[in-house]
């Protein structure tokens, strides 16, 4: 499947991991995305996101919880 099918979020949240020095926490790619990360129901929506891009093979889930574009 190609990324740029994905809805438009999927593609942000890619972009902004993928333009990350390093692995991400849920709070970085809401703050890569504009998102008002100190608002818990800013940050909930999210979420669940990036898991669902580690279960189509896009982004890599690490131990500690961050996330990392897939190699």
């Amino acid at each position: 499947m190609e990324e740029t099918t994905f809805p438009r979020d999927y593609q942000r949240i890619l972009a902004a991991v993928r333009e990350a020095s390093g692995p991400v926490e849920d709070r970085q790619v809401g703050d890569g995305l504009g998102i008002d990360v100190s608002v818990r129901a800013e940050l909930e929506p999210l979420r669940g996101k990036p898991v669902r891009l580690v279960d189509r093979g896009w982004l890599r889930k690490l131990t500690d919880g961050r996330f990392t574009i897939r190699l």
